[in-house]
C-alpha cells in the first residue's frame, strides 16, 4: 500500500506542480467552456486525456516511442494553444454536442504528447531494470486523475462564481480566459529551443 501513495503522490504531484503550469493550463483551457451541469461529459474528457497521457508514459517506457524533448517541448504549448483558439472562435455559440469524437480524439491525441513531455523522467524512477511497470503506472494515472480532477473542479467553480456573482456572461467567461492562455501560451512557443539550430 506505501508503494501505492508513494506513485499516486508523484501523479499529484506532477499535475499540481507550480512549476509545470502547462498542464494545468491545458486543463483550465479544457475545461473553460463548461458548467457543473457537463460533469459527466468533462470527467470523460479529463479520463480520456489520462489515458492518453498514460499510453504515452507505457510506450515511452518500454521504447515503442522515441521523441527528442524540444519537439515535445514545443507541441505541448501547442496543444494548449489549438484548445484556446477553438474555444475563442467557438464562443458562444451552441454546436458542442456535434463534434463530441472528434474532441474526444483530440483530448486522447494532446494526453498521448503531454505524457510523452514526461516520459524521461518517468524512466527514470524505474531506473535500469523494473519488472512491473504497469502497476505503477496505474498508480501514477490514479494520482494524475485525481490532480486533474481538482483543477477542473475549481475551474469550475471560478466560473460559477464570475457567471453568478460577477455577472459576466458564459462567452465572455470563455473569451477572457482563452484570451488570457493563449497569452501565456505564446511566449512559450516563441522561446522553444525548438527554434535554436
Amino acid at each position: 500500500m506505501s508503494e501505492f501513495w508513494i506513485y499516486f503522490e508523484k501523479g499529484l504531484r506532477h499535475i499540481l506542480n507550480p512549476y509545470a503550469y502547462d498542464h494545468i493550463l491545458f486543463l483550465i483551457a479544457l475545461s473553460v467552456p463548461y458548467a457543473f451541469k457537463d460533469w459527466a461529459r468533462l470527467l470523460l474528457l479529463v479520463t480520456i486525456f489520462t489515458i492518453g497521457h498514460s499510453l504515452a508514459l507505457l510506450l515511452s517506457v518500454f521504447g515503442v516511442i522515441i521523441i527528442k524533448g524540444n519537439l515535445v517541448d514545443f507541441l505541448i504549448p501547442i496543444t494548449i494553444l489549438i484548445v484556446s483558439v477553438f474555444h475563442l472562435f467557438t464562443a458562444g455559440k451552441s454546436s458542442k454536442k456535434e463534434s463530441i469524437g472528434v474532441v474526444f480524439f483530440v483530448t486522447l491525441f494532446f494526453g498521448i504528447v503531454h505524457g510523452l513531455g514526461f516520459a524521461t523522467y518517468f524512466k527514470s524512477m524505474f531506473g535500469t531494470s523494473s519488472q512491473s511497470k504497469l502497476l505503477p503506472l496505474s498508480e501514477f494515472a490514479l494520482g494524475i486523475e485525481a490532480a486533474q480532477i481538482v483543477v477542473v473542479f475549481v475551474v469550475l467553480i471560478l466560473a460559477y462564481i464570475v457567471q453568478t456573482f460577477f455577472r459576466f456572461s458564459k462567452r465572455d467567461w470563455i473569451l477572457v480566459m482563452s484570451s488570457f492562455i493563449i497569452g501565456v501560451v505564446l511566449p512559450m512557443i516563441i522561446e522553444s529551443k525548438i527554434w535554436i539550430r
